[in-house]
Parts: structure tokens; sequence; C-alpha cells
């Protein structure tokens, strides 16, 4: 095999990194990489964030097809693995998007992820969210779907037989889920036969969703965090005038000030030591990510208790263009009230 002209110069060793242990049995490394570009980062910019992390002491890579870069990803994947990082020390992910839910294209869009991703199998496969519910990218927050549909638990389970499948055929090692409720996994935890390892979900200082955690922690779902630091690159469409960032609040910045760090890096030692996965995406400042979970200077239990106390519920990412009827808020997405929102 020729040898990639990838440079493989590890600022931080991987083994420093604290891993998660799944209900499998199996570790997944504590911080990833995520690669939603947004609509501010081309595929080619997210493809060289991946080797540059890499390089850097990731091993957790969170992907999706409707990212629209995996195949610019797998390029970046070939040159990682020629330069000497071994496949098993990977731990890849990606999603089903809402519009392949149908029997027929779950297995079909995995194949697909693979084979633009150039591995032979996943990690990790997420139904990337509970709707159906195609919508065009970049569209605006006012577009709906005229086929958009509620949750109904018993067309999400037949998609679940067939993540099942992947599982059973070897094309992926784990299946979770990703933007659920607790009404929604308990369902999904009485009926199917191969659990959830995680749910992926907002998770950030100003957005911690304890009940969420605490039912997912009791019930061996490991908690992956989008948004650790607040997104500041979602998309236009996501932002509202309610919106907080959580990396400007006092308390984030003067504890920042006190380790001599950044404000995002606070966040993402603070998501790690509470026990979640935070997946944040940089183009730039991966390698300050990974290095502070890597450090040796921890957050204290008073600060761990200060951040916990400026969770503010202020949800970035609402999903509006998921909704399946006209006059909705995206409230009804989330089952606030402890019960599925009826159709």
């Amino acid at each position: 095999m020729r040898i990639s002209k990838f440079a493989y110069t590890e600022s931080v060793d991987p083994s420093a990194i604290p891993q998660r242990k799944l209900y499998t049995g199996s570790t997944m490394p504590s911080i990833g990489l995520g690669t939603f570009g947004s609509d501010r980062v081309s595929a080619a910019q997210v493809a060289e964030a991946v080797k540059g992390a890499a390089a850097a002491g990731y091993r957790h890579f969170d992907c999706a097809s409707v990212y629209g870069n995996e195949k610019e990803i797998g390029a970046s994947f070939q040159k990682i693995l020629c330069s000497g990082i071994h496949r098993k020390n990977l731990w890849i992910t990606s999603k089903l998007w809402n519009d392949k839910h149908g029997e027929h294209d779950v297995i079909a869009s995995c194949r697909q992820s693979l084979a633009d991703l150039r591995i032979d199998y996943l990690d990790l496969y997420l139904v990337h969210w509970p709707f159906p519910n195609y919508h065009p990218p970049n569209c605006a927050v006012t577009s709906r779907s005229p086929n958009a549909q509620p949750y109904i638990h018993e067309n999400y389970m037949r998609t679940w037989r067939k993540m099942e499948e992947l599982v059973d055929t070897g094309l992926v090692r784990h299946i979770g889920t990703s933007n659920m409720t607790i009404p929604k996994l308990k369902l999904l935890l009485r009926d199917a036969r191969i659990r959830p390892a995680v749910n992926e979900m907002e998770l950030h200082p100003h957005f911690q969703q304890p009940d969420l955690f605490r039912f997912l922690l009791d019930n061996d779902i490991h908690p992956i965090g989008y948004c650790p630091i607040g997104s500041p690159g979602r998309p236009e469409r996501d932002r509202t005038h309610e919106d907080t960032a959580p990396t400007e609040d006092p308390v984030i910045v003067k504890i920042a000030q006190r380790h001599g760090i950044d404000p995002a890096v606070v966040c993402i030692k603070w998501a790690v030591q509470r026990g979640q996965t935070p997946i944040p995406f940089s183009v730039h400042h991966y390698r300050a990510n990974i290095e502070g979970v890597a450090g040796d200077e921890a957050l204290n239990g008073e600060e761990m208790r200060s951040i916990a106390a400026i969770d503010r519920n202020c949800r970035l990412i609402k999903g509006q263009v998921f909704l399946w009827k006209s006059g909705q808020t995206w409230e009804d997405l989330w089952d606030l009230n402890g019960r599925i929102t009826p159709p």
C-alpha cells in the first residue's frame, strides 16, 4: 500500500482521553469531532478538519449523510488509515436521514454512507430524527413538507427493525437514537430487540436537559451532546431572539479566566466531567478542545456546581422544519408535557 503524505503528528495521546463504556462492553472516546459544517463551512474544509483532528489525537468522528460531506470525509479517512492509525482505533458514527425511514431504504442508506466514508462498518448508526419529514437543504424555518407526519411508533419500529438488521449483518456495531424524548424512548425500550446504545441530543451549560439525561443513564443509554458550546455556527434558520450563548455566560467566562483557557474549552471540560460525550465541530480550535479534555486540571466541585446552576432551558436547535401541520409551535416536537404529541 502506498503511504499517504498525510502528516501524523499527534499532539494528544489518544490513551489520555477518557473512554465511555457502553452497555455492550465496547468503549468510545469521550470527545468526538462533529462534522456538520452548517451553511458556513465547505465539505473540503470539514474534510481537512477531520485530518487535522486525527493528527491532534481525535479518534471519534460524528458524521451524517445529510451533512453532504461524507465523500470528502471518506477521502480523509483513507489518508488517516494509510498514516498508520488502525481502523479498530477509530470510532465512526453516521446517521439515517429522515427521507430514508422506509423499510427498503435503511440498509441502502447505510451502505451508501459506508461507500462514501470508505469503510467496511460503522461503529454507530443513528436514526437522525424520529420524524420522517424531509426538507430541502438550506430551506427557510417556515418550510414544511407536504407529506410530513407526526411520530408514529409503529412506523418508527419498522425503521428500527431494519437498524437491528444492520447489526445482525455486521455493517454496524451499535445503533442509537437522536433527538428523542423520554416518552418515545420508553416505547422503544419496550419494543426493541436491540436496545439503543446512545441518544444524541443538544447539551450545553444553558440546556442541560437533566430529566432526559438522568433517564438515559438509568437505562444504560449513553448521552452524546451536540452543540456543546452553543453552536455559534448554526444555520440562520435555527436562531431566535431568545437564544443565549453559554460561552458568554459570566460564570463560564470567570472559570475560563481562572484556568487560563477559552470559555468554549470550559464547556467541553464540563460536558466530559458531567458524563456526556461532546462532539464539538471546529475547523480551527479542535486541538484546544481535545487538549482541554486530556489536561490534568479538572474543573473542581464548586465550578461544576456553579455551571449546573446556570441552566436556562434554552434549546437552540428547535426543529421547526419537522412540524407536520399548520399552527404548530416547535414545542410539539419535544413532548414537553410528558406525552407524545398526537397527530
